[in-house]
């Protein structure tokens, strides 16, 4: 049976149609996907990610630890920091795309992709050799994100935290809607101004947060979003979904996430056959595209193919896209077929579509 966030009778009240997502029944829309999208474009939507999970590591060594498991170098965080990460398997692998979150003391935070909490919690625990306890606390957290370009004018009606100031990848702790101890983040999955209030059930009541946001968010427009408006809204942005455009199979070199990888740091996880695999050359690479022929939509797990129709890759996320009214998707491709501007064909319906690859986000705020 799926599980419930705490805001399930919130959605209800908001008359959203559930689907089961990691586990959860979620909400995918309310009134639609495009009115929600372009509510976070144009003023601000609301979203219970409450599915998400987190994974403390505190400890003397817990530092070493998340250094042995992460691509990124997380010894350059500052309490307060937040470091977009992943975890790889010994042959280069993903085993997830993960937020490292700096409090004091020794002290993390690692969120973690709704439908991967076992299998990370799993990864984390078999490779702690280290002075450092590993706390899954998902069960007690609920996530909301506040999205869009008035996200500012209505958190700031509800917190005694100065929001403004908060920067990308940056958190403050304090009260939102009288509640204490909400870790409020701004690292966004949407390409707008946005944040992201972790609330601890045990301490804080979530339905009261999402209440109060409306009460001060409705004459701004807000609106809440499900997980459809959150997909077409990151991939206008081209940010990467785990089981879509990086997997297992796929490594952070090929998925486009070679900037976050520090392969100068001490040795991690995965870190030889990255080294490797940068030495010899890339054989594929993870790249957007976008259609410009109407009513031509790619969708996930399409043919990519060269002129003479031969399939030479395939497309692992792709929408209309709402905001530009045209078909934008990514896909891996061989390396010599990966330069930008290059044409490649997308098999729609047993006919060749002419794609154009664009370097990711489509779409760029005003």
């Amino acid at each position: 049976m799926s599980k419930r966030t705490p805001l399930f009778d919130k959605h209800l009240e908001f008359e959203a149609k559930m689907i089961d997502f990691g586990g959860f029944e979620m909400p995918v829309q309310y009134g639609g996907i495009k009115q929600e999208h372009l509510a976070v474009r144009q003023a601000a939507g609301l979203f219970d990610v409450s599915h998400m999970g987190e994974i403390v590591i505190s400890g003397p060594e817990s530092l070493n630890l998340i250094q042995k498991l992460t691509v990124n170098d997380a010894s350059k965080l500052k309490p307060g920091d937040a470091q977009y990460s992943a975890m790889c398997y010994e042959h280069g692998g993903i085993v997830d795309d993960l937020i490292i979150y700096k409090k004091p003391e020794n002290n993390y935070m690692l969120v973690v992709n709704a439908s991967n909490i076992e299998k990370d919690l799993d990864w984390i625990r078999s490779h702690n050799n280290f002075d450092a306890v590993v706390t899954d606390i998902s069960d007690k957290i609920a996530l909301l994100a506040l999205q869009g370009p008035k996200s500012v004018e209505i958190l700031e009606q509800a917190t005694n935290l100065d929001v403004n100031k908060i920067g990308f990848y940056n958190f403050e702790t304090g009260t939102v809607a009288g509640q204490p101890d909400v870790i409020v983040s701004a690292t966004g999955y949407t390409g707008e101004k946005g944040f992201e209030l972790y609330i601890d059930t045990e301490k804080s009541d979530p339905v009261m947060i999402w209440d109060a946001l409306f009460r001060h968010g409705t004459k701004h427009g807000l609106m809440p979003a499900g997980l459809g408006a959150r997909d077409t809204l990151r991939l206008e942005m081209g940010f990467a979904l785990y089981g879509n455009d990086i997997t297992k199979d796929t490594t952070p070199l090929e998925g486009r996430l070679g900037w976050l990888t520090k392969l100068d740091k001490n040795d991690f996880i995965g870190s030889e056959a990255l080294k490797k695999q940068k030495g010899e050359g890339l054989k594929r690479k993870l790249i957007g595209f976008i259609i410009e022929e109407a009513r031509q939509i790619p969708r996930t797990g399409y043919d990519i193919c060269d002129e003479a129709g031969n399939k030479t890759g395939f497309v692992t996320s792709g929408t209309q896209s709402i905001s530009l009214g045209i078909g934008i998707g990514m896909g891996y491709v061989p390396i010599d077929d990966a330069n930008e501007g290059n044409t490649i064909y997308i098999k729609i319906r047993k006919k060749l579509i002419p794609a154009i690859i664009t370097k990711p986000p489509f779409y760029r705020n005003k």
